[in-house]
């Protein structure tokens, strides 16, 4: 099986399979269209419907496809051609799909920039990826982004204009969409193979990459999801993920699309103010990293039947404790909750359950391989398989997988020759084709020489009624090279001392070596956007705790 690295319109090195690209068209998971081609079959099915709601604001089909055509109206007039990069720093506005739109319109690579990134990101990633335009807010959240471009724009020779969406600017918004709209027999013809999206990995574990999905990789994973949960135009979905990664850019630009549904979306987060925007929207399905629902849940105990709505709660990005699914399935029990594994990389790599008769799977695993999506758990030295329920690294390949990094040397040590992608993961196959995912391969505490997986002493204390989060990491031992650290978010009116973490940990039957042997109570977790804690800070911490101990 061949793969090899070819030129994309946009200038990107891409890696391609044919004899996998011919299976996956004939088996129809590729299709030869974009999103745009599932827009205008919506439109033609009904315009008028409720597209999008984002505060008091309300969108219909037919208002996103007129704005849309109009900002590709203007990418044409400052001649973007297919290829060319476009970014966005906006928080979960309704103008965002109109920018996913106009762009797949264009054939112009979308580049999701989260809002919380500042110079030094922002520098980086619209550098990297030769970006033209930029939207941005101009002042949110106390910062303002507009001046903070401004301030780049010597060091970003590609970049041209600078677009300011819902403020003052030399270039706002309403500029750029108040001229005619593109002549639709006009626009250029789009490859579905060519890149749609240049999205930049959380940066948990150095410099961030460039992941590229081309419309054929991430299409396919967009309408497999809306077949696997499944989603119906009745449906109303609500999305506190931020649309720059992309769980929230799928279900805010894609699916209202694919699906027919109507998307809720939510500019800063609250669990108070979330769980009132489900109850006056009636809202059917969300997902999101473990604060979301350890949040929601926290204010709708006194409550639940607030959150009457949901049926579907998908729960990932970052460790998701089997505690936590049952608590939530406790408190609301007509959802299914469950646990999903995935990555920028690999859109979705695992479903969830359909029922609660699955409930113990929707906990206790993090989702159900199905084909076309194929893994291998290999040895992680000798990349050989290991048999089923034997913790290994986890491999995939599917038709969902991305394009390649955009730096061509963060490829090298990714791929296997056959194509299957180094997740990064640790896990376990159970139950037949259900992954349990114990673990990060470079968070693995080697303490006397045995290799100890955080996420499992995690799981346990997630348990402990005083601890609302912990994450543990290595932390420098001259007695036994590497020892846990863990750190702990304790609950409202609670505490708790390492004595008390121990002997919890003792009554659980965890084996003592696996014990962390240094605490630190702190009141919140480095993340990224997506709610993913940042272990990479945590490990300097801990390096630093050690050197001064």
């Amino acid at each position: 099986m061949e793969w090899i690295s070819k030129t994309d319109v946009s200038g990107f090195q891409v890696r391609w399979c044919e004899e996998l690209a011919s299976r996956w068209f004939d088996e129809g998971h590729w299709r030869n269209e974009t999103l745009v081609d599932a827009a205008r079959r919506r439109m033609a099915e009904n315009p008028e419907a409720l597209f999008q709601i984002e505060g008091e604001r309300r969108v219909t089909r037919s208002e996103v496809w007129d704005a849309s055509l109009r900002l590709a109206g203007w990418f044409l007039s400052r001649g973007l051609k297919p290829g060319d990069v476009i970014s966005f720093q906006l928080p979960n506005w309704t103008e965002t799909p109109v920018i996913g739109l106009a762009a797949r319109m264009c054939g112009l690579v979308i580049n999701p920039i989260p809002p919380i990134y500042r110079e030094s990101e922002l520098e980086y990633i619209l550098g990297n990826c030769g970006s033209k335009a930029i939207f941005v807010p101009g002042t949110f959240r106390k910062c303002d982004h507009a001046a903070m471009v401004e301030s780049l724009r010597g060091k970003l020779p590609d970049l041209r204009d600078v677009v300011v969406v819902r403020d003052a600017g030399d270039l706002t918004w309403d500029q750029v969409i108040s001229g005619a709209p593109a002549d639709e027999a006009a626009l250029p013809p789009v490859d579905p193979a060519s890149v749609l999206i240049a999205m930049y990995t959380s940066g948990t574990t150095g410099r961030p990459k460039g992941v590229l999905h081309t419309h054929l990789s991430y299409g396919h994973r967009v309408r497999a999801m809306a077949q696997n949960y499944p989603i119906v135009e009745s449906d109303v979905t609500f999305m506190p993920s931020p649309v720059t990664h992309i769980t929230g850019a799928i279900w805010a630009f894609d699916m209202p699309w694919i699906a027919g549904n109507t998307s809720v979306l939510m500019d800063v987060w609250s669990p108070a103010e979330g769980i009132a925007c489900i109850e006056r929207h009636g809202c059917t399905v969300t997902g999101g990293a473990t604060p979301f629902l350890q949040q929601m849940l926290d204010v709708a105990e006194s409550a639940p039947e607030r959150l009457k709505s949901l049926k579907l709660f998908f729960c990932g990005g970052t460790t998701v404790s089997p505690e936590l699914i049952m608590r939530a399935n406790r408190m609301l029990p007509g959802a299914v909750f469950f646990r999903a594994y995935g990555s920028t990389e690999m859109i979705t790599a695992t479903w969830g359950i359909r029922d609660r008769a699955d409930a113990k799977y929707g906990a206790e695993t993090d989702g159900r391989i199905d084909y076309p999506v194929e893994m291998r758990i290999v040895d992680a030295v000798t990349d050989e398989p290991v048999a089923e329920g034997e913790e290994g690294e986890i491999l995939m390949c599917g038709p969902g997988l991305f394009a390649g990094y955009i730096a061509q040397e963060d490829n090298e040590a990714s791929f296997l020759p056959d194509g299957f992608f180094r997740m990064g993961d640790l896990g376990r196959q159970v139950f037949g084709n259900w992954l349990v995912i114990t673990g990060r391969k470079k968070d693995i505490i080697i303490r006397s020489g045995e290799n100890i997986s955080p996420k499992e002493v995690e799981d346990v204390l997630f348990g402990h009624p005083a601890i609302a989060e912990v994450a543990i990491v290595a932390m420098p031992s001259e007695a036994t090279g590497e020892k846990g650290c863990a750190f702990v978010i304790p609950r409202a009116g609670e505490t708790v001392d390492m004595a008390e973490i121990q002997r919890f940990l003792s009554s659980a039957g965890l084996a003592r070596q696996k014990f962390p042997e240094h605490l630190v109570i702190v009141d919140d977790l480095p993340r990224v956007p997506s709610g993913k804690v940042r272990k990479d800070v945590l490990r300097e911490r801990a390096r630093e705790l050690a050197q001064t101990a």
